[in-house]
C-alpha cells in the first residue's frame, strides 16, 4: 500500500472484524491444504499397495504403517548402556563425596 494512505472501513464495521475475517480466510486455506494432503496420501498408499503386489510382499497393516511412519519422523532415542566398571567407579566416587560431606 502506498505511503500516507489509509485503508477505508465502513463506519459500522470495526477493525476487529476485518481481522477475523481474515482469520477465517486463512483458516479455510489451510483446511483446504489438508484435504488436498489427505487425498495426495491415499493416492500415495494406493501406488504402494499397487508396487507391494507386484512384488508379492504382503500389503502392511495400519497398525506397522503408523508405526514405521512413527519411526520415520521422530528417531527413537537410544539408552546409552553402562558396564560394571563404569557403575562401580561411579558408586565409588559418590560414597566418597557423602563420606567428605558427613564429616563436615
Amino acid at each position: 500500500m502506498p505511503k500516507g494512505r489509509r485503508m477505508r472501513r465502513k463506519k459500522n464495521e470495526p477493525l476487529i472484524v476485518k481481522s477475523a475475517e481474515m482469520l477465517g480466510w486463512a483458516l479455510g486455506g489451510i483446511e483446504r491444504e489438508i484435504v488436498q494432503t489427505r487425498e495426495r496420501l491415499a493416492v500415495l498408499t494406493q501406488q504402494a499397495a499397487k508396487l507391494r503386489a507386484q512384488v508379492g510382499a504382503r500389503p502392511a497393516t495400519a497398525k506397522e504403517r503408523l508405526q514405521a511412519a512413527a519411526e520415520t519422523l521422530v528417531p527413537k532415542r537410544r539408552r546409552r548402556r553402562m558396564s560394571a566398571a563404569a557403575r562401580k567407579r561411579i558408586s565409588q566416587m559418590m560414597k566418597k563425596r557423602w563420606a567428605e560431606r558427613k564429616k563436615k
